[in-house]
């Protein structure tokens, strides 16, 4: 299924308004910790890592080293990092600024 077509049907869309409704930290642990597997979680943090080691300028052989990301993983994230939908790069820029 194409992945901008995953926006169309309604049960993603409630999942998209579900974590709107998310009002501080606390809400969205309890929520991950219904939603998602632990692994799910420390799947989507090591994505995130990745994000965040590439934005840096570091190589993908190190990054997969210091994350313990698959190959797959960091060309993935890599993509979609320099891709159009920009998630990753408004995500790491507002981390940025919360510090």
């Amino acid at each position: 299924m194409d992945v901008e077509a995953l926006f169309d049907r309604e049960d993603v869309d409630q999942l998209v308004k579900a974590l709107l409704l998310l009002k501080n930290e606390d809400d969205v642990r309890a929520f991950l910790k219904d939603l998602c597997t632990p692994r799910e979680i420390c799947d989507f943090a090591q994505r995130l890592t990745v994000a965040r080691f590439l934005d840096a300028g570091e190589p993908y052989v190190e990054v997969q080293a210091r994350t313990g990301a698959s190959s797959t993983t960091v060309s993935r994230v890599s993509k979609a990092l320099n891709g159009e939908s920009g998630g990753y790069r408004r995500v790491l820029i507002e981390l940025d600024d919360a510090k």
